[in-house]
């Protein structure tokens, strides 16, 4: 039997982890159960995987202005100038990073992204497609891939974005934006000491700020004023972080840490001692603490992947299922009720026929509805009315159905959880399900057993969680007892 594309792509993934780290090399298989499950309810399509929503190499996004200084950050970090710098936009791609032996540096288009099963933008393109007018504009228009032998990029990725107040290709830099924060471990939002203007950066604060702070994973998100060294003649930090802050509390963000850094490599001469000592200090502490999170994100990332499997096992059990049948029940209601009134409105609808009948059409109406000696009359009548009937059905379910599935897309803002939800409630009102209706008692592919491979799974992720922490952590201080450095390479 061929191997299928989604199998195929797995199988890749198995083989990368089977050596980096065996814990997540046995919890692909976890998710390929959870697959299964929902290849048979219908809430995803044979070429999905639940495995394929997250990046399982620890990923840093930076996302922010152009003039923001993130190409500089880059930079700096790395240790050798990798990315190009300007106080205007330089290009409007997003630049994938990872890590290379090869001490040249390569830059690679898009499609080394796209065709690539083991990064996070595998086939994004199908995407980008559905989003832009034409396809003139291919995904080398949007990604390309960099490699560098920075140690720092050992077991991670980072990824550099295009600046958020770009106009062209607004719509997909978004749309590619939120698939990469969702991957993310770690998201550095950088702002523009030079221009605290909130009102021109409303529509860019909404995007950076405004919908992350409400979301359950809020805590990985670094919000950083960048270029902090332009306030050294003024000596205004205080007023500059204070412009800032009103700025970010109109789009919300009233809590969390606020990081003040400037790229010592390139910033301004301080000519006060006392102002260069001040700004010198705070901004070493601050950098020091975010490449300390950059740092974590490799355990992070193994943490984040078996609870991403547990949420996904929940969320089976607790959410999907539950949604289905209550559609499925809906369903078979709503369409009883369409019937009955189609129903009602056709007998409504004979009886005001036959009232402008006259006696001699009732006659024979009467005669032909009375007359049991013809079998094959018979035979023809109550066809008909079988007939009348299951069409009546039919498009009752019909019509029920298309209303549910608006329903489900109005109320389901989840873009995974509205498309899984109408791809299996389209399973469960196919042609022979709408015909057999009233022996319907649950949706497609659901048993007792589903419920048992889902518990399973949770069990899996209480033992991968016990592995992790037995590799990563040592409790009882016993020397036999040596917690092991996460490797991820």
């Amino acid at each position: 039997m061929k191997e299928s594309k989604i199998d195929s792509r797995l199988n890749k993934l198995k083989e990368q982890l089977r050596e980096e780290n065996d814990i997540l090399h046995e919890a692909v298989d976890s998710f390929r159960e959870l697959d299964q499950i929902a290849y048979k309810l219908g809430l995803l399509s044979e070429e999905q995987s639940y495995a394929t929503r997250l990046s399982w190499w620890p990923m840093i996004s930076l996302l922010g202005l152009y003039s923001a200084g993130k190409s500089t950050f880059i930079n700096h970090y790395l240790g050798q100038k990798l990315q190009h710098t300007a106080t205007q936009a330089v290009d409007e791609k997003f630049t994938v990073i990872c890590f290379s032996a090869d001490k040249v540096v390569k830059t690679l288009p898009g499609i080394a992204l796209d065709a690539d099963p083991r990064f996070p933008f595998y086939q994004i393109s199908k995407e980008i497609d559905e989003i832009i007018s034409t396809n003139a504009q291919r995904i080398d228009a949007y990604l390309r891939l960099k490699t560098c032998p920075s140690e720092q990029l050992r077991g991670k990725i980072l990824i550099d974005s295009p600046g958020f107040d770009a106009d062209s290709q607004r719509d997909s830099t978004l749309h590619i934006a939120k698939h990469i924060i969702d991957l993310s471990d770690l998201v550095l939002v950088f702002f523009d000491a030079r221009h605290p203007e909130p009102g021109a950066m409303r529509d860019t604060l909404k995007h950076l700020v405004k919908e992350t702070i409400d979301r359950p994973d809020s805590n990985k998100f670094l919000y950083i004023l960048n270029q902090m060294d332009v306030t050294a003649r003024e000596d205004n930090p205080e007023e500059v972080v204070a412009a800032w802050q009103r700025s970010l509390a109109h789009a919300g963000l009233t809590a969390g840490r606020f990081y003040r850094i400037y790229n010592p490599d390139v910033c301004l001469a301080i000519e006060n001692p006392q102002i260069k000592e001040r700004l010198e200090n705070k901004c070493q502490a601050d950098l020091t603490d975010i490449h300390k999170r950059m740092a974590q994100v490799g355990g992070e990332r193994a943490y984040r992947v078996i609870s991403m499997l547990e949420q996904t096992a929940k969320a089976l059990e607790e959410d999907m299922v539950p949604q289905l049948q209550d559609l499925v029940q809906r369903w078979k209601s709503r369409t009883y009720w369409t019937g009955g009134v189609f129903l009602i409105l056709l007998l409504a609808a004979l009886a005001a026929g036959l009232g402008f009948a006259t006696t001699e059409t009732m006659s024979e109406i009467w005669s032909l509805l009375t007359n049991f000696e013809d079998p094959m009359g018979i035979g023809i009548r109550i066809g008909g009315l079988v007939f009348v009937l299951l069409v009546l059905q039919l498009n009752s379910a019909k019509i029920a159905a298309n209303s549910i599935i608006k329903q489900i897309k109005s109320e389901n803002e989840d873009e995974y959880t509205r498309e899984g939800l109408i791809r299996a409630f389209r399973k469960n009102t196919s042609f022979s399900r709408a015909l057999f209706i009233w022996a319907i008692s649950k949706p497609v592919g659901l048993s007792k057993k589903i419920h048992l491979r889902i518990a399973e799974v949770l069990n899996n992720v209480n033992r991968y969680v016990q592995q992790l922490n037995d590799r990563f952590t040592n409790p009882s201080g016993k020397p036999s007892a040596v917690a092991l450095e996460p490797n991820y390479e």
